[in-house]
């Protein structure tokens, strides 16, 4: 887990009488592993039940539930009424998983693919209304052709292997980024998987593929100045709304991440949703992509469920945990 340099305010919990948490602040890295567990101070609550649980399909290809027979129970870590509406997450080392294990990088980026799923599954067994997650950054396109046709192939069987999940379970899929710059055959299959889901309200999973930050602005910028341009929007008029209004991320009802994660240790954002993380909170994991799982989720949603969220303001006895 991660500590940021200055001091994350923390609170107890709003029926505990327990002490509060403590993190390390002189360091990076608090305990994170999954051999640390204990060393994190968190306030146990009671079980809750868990929501409708989501099936996915496992790679084994015998239609086994990832989700399991058992509904998953909720972590007493967790207080539910403090969930997280959208969650963000930076999927960062799958080469480097792939590359310790003396695998091909193509190992490490379908190992991030289980990853995802096992994500997914627990985002709908919690309550979590969106899961974006950052797939394919613009600035990927320069890695090795082979690399690149092998992650949109896997990008295209994925989506071929869960659709009927998706539809099935609730699930919505969004996919955000320039997409002209896909294969044509991915850019047909990304619009009827839309299609086919977007009355789905369990679980909005939102793709970022060929995205950036960056180019997000960009694109919103040039959709105001060409209604200025025809005459649909004065210049006096364009506000900060106005602009959000025509980012990527005006497709779902919570554009903004409550809480973003990043993997593998690095300490940036990466040009990922660079308007919308204005008030997010940030969590950094040390784990691979492919490495992280329930435990490490666990960790990060008990880290944001003890942050203040004050936006500005003085108000330190109110925890803000709603996307606006």
């Amino acid at each position: 887990m991660f500590s940021l340099r200055f001091p994350v305010p923390l609170v107890n919990s709003p029926s505990s009488s327990s002490p509060s948490p403590s993190f390390h602040s002189h360091s990076y890295y608090p305990p994170c592993h999954r051999s640390q567990t204990q060393g994190l101070a968190i306030t146990k609550r009671g079980s809750v039940a868990a929501p409708a649980r989501v099936a996915l399909r496992d790679d084994a290809g015998d239609g086994t539930s990832l989700a399991g027979e058992s509904p998953e129970p909720w972590p007493e870590e967790l207080s539910p009424e403090l969930m997280p509406k959208h969650v963000a997450v930076i999927m960062d080392g799958n080469g480097r998983w792939a590359k310790l294990k003396g695998l091909a990088p193509s190992a490490g980026h379908q190992a991030g693919v289980e990853s995802l799923r096992r994500l997914v599954r627990l985002c709908c067994s919690w309550g979590i209304k969106v899961l974006t997650v950052f797939a394919f950054s613009t600035d990927n396109w320069v890695r090795p052709k082979v690399e690149v046709d092998f992650l949109l192939r896997l990008f295209e069987r994925t989506i071929n292997s869960e659709i009927d999940a998706f539809k099935r379970e609730g699930i919505r899929i969004s996919v955000i980024g320039d997409s002209s710059k896909l294969p044509e055959s991915l850019q047909k299959l990304i619009a009827g998987a839309e299609e086919d889901t977007k009355q789905n309200s369990r679980l909005q999973l939102i793709v970022a593929v060929s995205y950036s930050g960056k180019y997000d602005v960009v694109q919103a910028c040039r959709s105001v100045a060409q209604k200025v341009k025809d005459g649909e929007l004065y210049v006096d008029d364009i506000n900060e709304n106005i602009i959000e209004q025509e980012l990527e991320t005006n497709c779902t009802e919570f554009p903004y991440p409550d809480l973003l994660i990043r993997t593998s240790g690095e300490l940036r954002v990466s040009n990922f949703l660079l308007w919308q993380l204005a008030y997010t909170e940030l969590y950094f994991n040390r784990d691979l992509w492919p490495d992280f799982g329930k435990d490490e989720f666990v960790h990060a949603l008990s880290s944001f469920q003890q942050r203040q969220r004050r936006y500005g303001g003085r108000n330190s006895s109110t925890i803000h945990t709603s996307s606006s």
